[in-house]
């Protein structure tokens, strides 16, 4: 029987926090299980390139982020986990979507608006092609379904009009990929609940945790000192009798994280007007720090063997350039560069 062909990345820009971990990571390993999908989950290091960024630290995060995807339990046996920038075909390929692509097409793309306002002194023309480059990503591989968060949707629709564009004009060649949103979350930030939990624009490695624009976010690596620090000071301000967006979210934190006996006690006392905060804050402290325990442990013991990170993701690159190559030979030769 066929199998499903999954294809999924993360940006290599910055640490990864439990909102990535719950929206993504935690799901890549499911998916990656499952007899009835071929995986293919890739570091975006290219699209990383589209924003501000030092050499230093992003060959260090590059590594980060390996050793997070495999201390999370992704196992290149069982899938193709692979770095974007060494199988150069992406490029290529994002090269030959791009001449397809209408520029109002990618001019009405929300998240190249919304990083135009955010890096106004940067704004690339990496930006603008960012989705060329992530139809590019999905459509090697021929990938039928992406698992995504909300704020990637409108790239994987256009995912879909590339594919419907190259296969109208030079014959069926690539499946038009659907969004694949298992279980849509949105963690939301500690400081800020009213927003999506996220890293900070200037989030590095060499910026520790602690300080105070990281505060909002959990980190998949801070220590259990730290993720008390912070949720401790988790915002849960509400008006008189209603649930606030930080009660909830961290109701939704526990309900991921938490005991059995413990998501009881405070959904009771929530539902009965007795909730005590601190008492709420203090239980979630406690099970976040124990989940992640073994993943913390795995990943230092990772990130102190960076030749066999790089011999990962070198098999994993080999593994993806090869079917890489078929499909940029059957694209060449119905455009008719070969």
């Amino acid at each position: 029987m066929k199998k499903e062909i999954i294809v999924a990345g993360i940006r290599a820009s910055g640490k990864l926090h439990i909102g990535n971990y719950l929206g993504a990571l935690k799901q890549f390993v499911e998916l990656q299980n499952d007899p009835a999908k071929d995986c293919y989950f890739f570091i975006a290091d290219l699209h990383g390139l589209t924003t501000p960024f030092e050499p230093s630290d992003l060959s260090k995060t590059i590594l980060d982020v390996t050793a997070a995807y495999l201390a999370a339990g992704i196992d290149p046996d069982k899938c193709v986990f692979f770095p974007q920038s060494q199988v150069l075909e992406h490029a290529q390929l994002a090269w030959i979507f791009n001449c397809l692509l209408p520029l109002g097409e990618l001019e009405r793309m929300t998240q190249y608006k919304d990083k135009a306002r955010q890096h106004k002194e940067n704004i690339n023309a990496g930006l603008l092609t960012y989705p060329a480059l992530m139809a590019a990503d999905i459509l090697m591989y021929k990938g039928e379904a992406v698992p995504v968060g909300e704020d990637q949707v409108q790239h994987v629709e256009l995912a879909r009009v590339v594919a419907r564009k190259f296969n109208n004009r030079f014959g069926k060649t690539f499946p038009e990929p659907k969004t694949f949103l298992r279980e849509p979350l949105r963690i939301m930030s500690l400081a800020d609940p009213d927003k999506k939990m996220s890293k900070t624009p200037h989030q590095s490695l060499r910026s520790g945790a602690g300080q105070a624009g990281d505060d909002g976010c959990i980190f998949l690596d801070d220590t259990p000192l730290e993720i008390h620090r912070k949720l401790k000071k988790a915002v849960t301000a509400s008006e008189s009798g209603k649930k606030s967006p930080g009660e909830e979210n961290l109701m939704l934190l526990l309900a991921h994280f938490g005991k059995t006996d413990g998501i009881r006690h405070f959904t009771e006392a929530q539902n009965s007007g007795t909730l005590k905060y601190s008492e709420l804050k203090q239980a979630l402290a406690e099970s976040i720090s124990e989940y992640f325990t073994p993943f913390r442990e795995k990943k230092k013991e990772l990130l102190a063997r960076p030749e066999y990170l790089a011999r990962v993701l070198a098999q994993g690159a080999a593994k993806a350039a090869q079917i890489a190559r078929e499909t940029m030979l059957e694209v060449k030769e119905k455009i008719g560069l070969v």
